[in-house]
């Protein structure tokens, strides 16, 4: 096996765990949820990631911090911000599997938002992409049918919030280090939410403050395993197993909530994934022609 394939393997291993530790993340919070606000639960999520993140960087945090994009780089937190409340809120409402799949729409609206903001070219296949991940989407919410309810517009918030963080992301570039993004993401997240969270602050009992500190330690484990995935191996080896997301949150919701997808919304989710791995597998092939061209000018 040469290096680079061994690179490979282990980037996909962390971006499956970075999914597997998220989506627990998920479960824990919906429980979360149903005693709680969902804004005290997402203030333990980026609190307790901004503690966790201080003390990894303690040594090197004062350099970390310093960025000469700094507007560029609270914009981006406040997209991942509004992605979280977002997801978080919805869980209280709809079932883990439901949300998670609406929300997978993000890829295709990346696609899309890049061609309007970005300038990149969106051809008619890629269009077909985006149009078919909305069908999935509207599949599962069943608008005009007595299961629609408005709690599922909430993990569509989720999918556009996270398609700004990651326009941002691109606009940026990788002039700076992904732990800048990091802290700066908890930071943003934990002023937020110290701010607002008292107006919504429910006594906690004893026993729930291991959840909720197990929401902040999930949060920061995952997404310190997506930074080393990142770092291993191109977005476009490991970006399609971000789906498994899905799967696992079928699984935790049918152990720990009962809940079953119907035949809807499993439709749904077939369509929305096939049309991101779709969108994907055009962009790769976009890439690597992109590629080929540059290497036969360079030669």
């Amino acid at each position: 096996m040469s290096a680079a394939s061994g690179q490979t393997g282990r980037a996909i291993l962390l971006m499956l765990g970075a999914v597997l530790i998220f989506t627990i993340m998920d479960a824990v919070a919906k429980w979360m949820t149903q005693h709680y606000s969902p804004l005290q639960v997402v203030w333990s999520r980026y609190t307790g990631q901004t503690v966790i993140v201080v003390l990894l960087l303690a040594p090197r945090l004062v350099p970390l911090m310093r960025t000469r994009n700094l507007g560029t780089h609270m914009v981006r937190s406040m997209f991942q911000f509004g992605a979280t409340a977002c997801f978080f809120a919805a869980l209280g409402h709809i079932g883990l599997a439901e949300a998670t799949a609406i929300a997978d729409i993000n890829p295709v609206l990346i696609t899309l938002g890049a061609a309007v903001f970005l300038g990149e070219r969106l051809g008619p296949r890629r269009l077909a992409g985006v149009l078919i991940s909305l069908v999935g989407a509207l599949i599962i919410i069943r608008p005009g049918m007595g299961v629609f309810s408005w709690a599922a517009l909430l993990p569509l918030g989720t999918a556009i919030f996270y398609t700004g963080y990651a326009l941002v992301t691109r606009k940026l570039g990788a002039s700076e280090p992904v732990w800048t993004s990091l802290i700066y993401t908890a930071l943003v997240g934990t002023a937020i939410t110290s701010a607002i969270v008292p107006f919504h602050w429910q006594p906690v009992a004893l026993a729930h403050w291991a959840p909720f500190a197990a929401v902040g330690l999930l949060g920061a484990a995952a997404q310190l395993c997506l930074i080393r995935a990142f770092s291993l191996a191109e977005a476009s080896a490991i970006a399609p197993f971000s789906y498994m997301g899905l799967l696992f949150a079928t699984v935790w919701g049918f152990l720990f909530f009962g809940e079953i997808p119907d035949a809807m919304t499993g439709l749904g989710a077939l369509v929305i994934v096939g049309a991101g791995l779709y969108v994907w597998h055009r962009e790769t092939r976009a890439a690597r022609a992109a590629e080929g061209h540059a290497g036969q000018s360079e030669a």
